[in-house]
């Protein structure tokens, strides 16, 4: 039997990027001072497929540049079911929390700025989101992302409860 990955079918070059944020960030040193840059971006097409990527370096292009090669490494497919998710999902990363509610067509997509990017990129047009705890950028973009990674479409479920409860 022939076992193909999900990430064999992706391609790269269909995929449109966005930058979420620019951080100046500053090392005090004996002599000097040290500034350098923190930029996140996220990369998707529009039809399933995400990722987010995090680069740090001293020039603001070299920074988006790293992020947006880790965004390529970092890629997922998603399953989505009439532009939304099949079904409704808590996740916690650090001190962040996340609901996903999948919404009716139309309803539009209802999250806070940086979730929203990531959803967008995803092809997810009609949802519903509520952030609890921190409003970090770093941690909403992750926590959404890693959100999204845990959605499993109907065949998949159909497979997990077929080996578990031994139902044929």
């Amino acid at each position: 039997m022939l076992i193909i990955k999900k990430k064999d079918f992706i391609n790269k070059k269909n995929l449109k990027e966005k930058l979420v944020k620019i951080k100046r960030v500053c090392k005090v040193t004996k002599g000097r001072r040290d500034f350098s840059f923190t930029t996140i971006v996220v990369k998707g097409n529009y039809k399933g497929i995400v990722g987010y990527g995090i680069g740090k370096s001293k020039e603001i292009s070299d920074s988006i540049y790293k992020a947006s090669e880790k965004a390529n490494k970092n890629l997922i497919l998603i399953p989505i079911k009439n532009y939304t998710i099949p079904y409704q999902l808590k996740f916690k990363y650090c001190s962040s929390i996340i609901y996903l509610y999948p919404a009716k067509i139309g309803t539009g997509v209802i999250a806070g700025s940086s979730a929203r990017i990531v959803l967008e990129l995803a092809g997810i047009n009609n949802i519903y989101t509520k952030f609890i705890g921190s409003s970090n950028v770093y941690n909403c973009v992750k926590a959404t992302y890693y959100a999204l990674k845990l959605l499993k479409d109907e065949y998949e479920i159909i497979k997990i409860n077929r080996e578990k409860y031994g139902i044929i």
